[in-house]
């Protein structure tokens, strides 16, 4: 395992902390307006509606990040050529 990923675990175990944090501190009910999905506003606790947030963020930057090019290999069937 790299320096480099295991830098960017740490990394995504703190901003996991900081949301799970937030989430804690913050138990009130809120209306969350979102007009294009629904005319009604989402009555949820803020913890709930702030860690969707976070993980459609989540799940986003993740298909963006291994979503489209090339999926490993050199197409030559992955033999080395002599």
């Amino acid at each position: 395992m790299s320096f480099q990923t295991i830098l960017r675990t740490i990394a995504f175990l703190a901003i996991l902390f900081l949301a799970v944090y937030v989430s804690i501190q913050n138990t009130q009910t809120i209306d969350f307006h979102f007009d294009l999905l629904s005319d009604k506003p989402v009555r949820s606790s803020a913890a709930i509606l702030y860690f969707a947030m976070f993980a459609a963020g989540v799940i986003g930057g993740t298909l963006l990040h291994n979503g489209g090019g090339k999926s490993g290999g050199r197409g030559d069937g992955g033999g080395k050529k002599k």
